[in-house]
């Protein structure tokens, strides 16, 4: 599983833009985003290089691993 921490989530609305667009990542079976914690969970075998850019391209930072 891949968790990274990401900054910038302020509400539902991003919370349901950081799942979408992790979502199109090819070998994402699953995403979970905590929204307090700042945390994005990503269940499968996607590329991190991938899941970093599409979470900064939807206009958050990825901090670091989790």
């Amino acid at each position: 599983m891949l968790r990274l921490k990401v900054s910038g989530m302020t509400c539902g609305h991003c919370v349901a833009a950081v799942t979408k667009a992790v979502e199109a990542v090819p070998a994402v079976d699953a995403v979970s985003v905590d929204l307090g914690r700042g945390e994005v969970r990503v269940k499968g075998a996607p590329d991190e290089a991938a899941v970093r850019a599409v979470i900064a391209n939807a206009g958050y930072e990825v901090q670091s691993a989790a």
